[in-house]
């Protein structure tokens, strides 16, 4: 599509949610099960482009990380949305008696959707579902770096949407840039938070809401009397799905000082439970592309050089181990995971999101030290907490601000659905899961409706004696 066949789609959507404001609950219904639909006879097709794109990611990995989370979200939607959508009525103060008022929850019109590449089902279709169910027009721009997926997204949605209800447009950059620019009535953008800047600016010039979802550095915690084998393996699960190309991925572990061995090891046995090899398993995927794994190796081999203990985790016992160079030299991109032990704040490992299966593990000397390191950097997207002290958990939880908790766990706060999930400060703004998202695609109206028998106009001008008298019982019932 040229940038003027974008436009003219944009308009056709515009047009069209000003034409049909209303959209009734049967429409938004049978949108949503027109997606499940799509999902149940085409999965396969989208895992299949899933796995073209990456080069290794089992289509088992994509029914779980994609398309089992979009069914348990359009599932959730349509058990919920009647509730969601209706009117709804609030207390009315007595100054303003007999009247009655209620808020009335109304589509926006257009929402735009930039979606990225890790997730590329997932991450495209989750925040399309809750504009669809609140009663908006959606145009998806996946990601030009999946491109065999964006295809068949754009291919399957064109079967099952007019161009009116539900579009993908594809593109690189520069037509992710002019999407950011049209002046919908909401936009979602997922990704960096370096990109997540630029399309926040784009979307001012036309006061466009809104959600950004960028990531970040998540730690996990560490307490000292956590089950280390059951954390371990809960912290590899978490990092290493999606070979770590996950935006609420662990990103850094601290622990208590004199420990950082004794976790090794068990990340090390998790990690062999796991994933007995790395090359040609199908379980483990690949780096997206060279580019990226550049980016990795780059970030190790500063590390090195600066005097962190790199320890790449070979699949047999005894095998040599490749330096930082040469990590994922494998025809598929498969990066063994890497523990990078002291580290310092200063290298790159620990400045940036690491965004694939490279793991530091830093230690603390009391709780307080562990807070404060992540008190001083940009507010994660998730935080994770291992430990049997309540507490413990609770003071934690009260000192740190975070986008989400999993506790004793990684990951699984997003698959709640009664959860809203999102960042706060550089890892973004807004949620759109469950109730909390069908709101963010909202317009929540405020509608009074006057009584004929109002007194309001006691209270207009000119004012006087009588004016006094009305203020002073009001004062009294406030």
């Amino acid at each position: 599509m040229t940038p003027a066949d974008i436009r003219h789609q944009f308009e056709i959507q515009r047009r069209a949610s000003r034409d049909h404001a209303d959209v009734p609950l049967l429409v938004r219904r049978e949108r949503l099960l027109r997606v499940r639909k799509m999902l149940d006879e085409h999965g396969p097709v989208l895992a299949a482009a899933v796995q073209a794109d990456f080069g290794m990611r089992s289509p088992r990995l994509t029914e779980v990380a994609d398309l089992f989370v979009l069914r348990a979200q359009l599932s959730h939607t349509l058990r919920h949305l009647a509730r969601w959508a209706k009117p709804r009525k609030v207390f009315t103060p007595m100054f303003l008696q007999p009247a009655h008022a209620w808020v009335q929850r109304q589509p926006l019109g257009v929402v735009g959707v930039i979606a990225p590449w890790n997730y590329p089902v997932q991450l495209a279709l989750a925040p399309a579902i809750g504009a669809l169910a609140a009663g908006n027009r959606v145009m998806l721009k996946p990601s030009e770096l999946t491109p065999h997926t964006s295809a068949q997204l754009a291919s399957l949605v064109s079967q099952f949407f007019s161009p009116d209800e539900f579009c993908v447009v594809q593109g690189d950059a520069a037509v992710a840039a002019l999407v950011a620019s049209l002046p919908f009535d909401h936009l979602v953008f997922t990704g960096s938070t370096a990109v997540g800047r630029k399309v926040a600016q784009a979307a001012a010039v036309h006061l466009t809401p809104t959600t950004l979802e960028l990531g970040g550095k998540s730690p996990c915690i560490l307490d000292a009397d956590c089950d280390l084998q059951d954390a371990a393996l809960k912290i590899a699960h978490g990092k290493l799905l999606n070979a770590g190309q996950t935006c609420i991925a662990p990103d850094y572990v601290l622990l208590p000082r004199g420990r950082e061995a004794a976790f090794g090891e068990a990340y090390r046995a998790a990690v062999a439970r796991l994933f007995p090899y790395f090359e040609g398993n199908p379980d483990y995927a690949s780096v997206i592309n060279p580019r990226q794994l550049a980016r990795l190796r780059t970030m190790l081999q500063q590390a090195q050089t600066q005097g962190a203990d790199v320890q790449v985790l070979e699949p047999v016992p005894g095998s040599p181990l490749p330096p930082a160079q040469g990590i994922g030299d494998g025809v598929g991109r498969q990066m063994p995971p890497v523990l990078v032990f002291n580290a310092s704040l200063n290298m790159q490992v620990m400045q940036e999101e690491i965004f694939g299966p490279v793991l530091p593990v830093l230690g603390y000397e009391r709780l307080d030290d562990a807070i404060a390191h992540i008190n001083a950097g940009p507010r994660p997207l998730a935080l994770y907490w291992f430990g049997r002290n309540e507490a413990v958990r609770d003071d934690v939880l009260r000192r740190t601000v975070s986008g989400g908790v999993t506790v004793n766990d990684t990951l699984m706060h997003i698959t709640h659905d009664n959860l809203p999930f999102g960042g706060v400060g550089d890892s973004g703004w807004g949620a759109y899961h469950g109730e909390a998202g069908f709101l963010r695609f909202c317009h929540q109206k405020s509608v009074l409706v006057q009584s004929r028998w109002s007194m309001g106009s006691a209270l207009y001008p000119p004012y006087g004696a009588r004016f006094d008298r009305v203020m002073g019982l009001l004062r009294r019932w406030l």
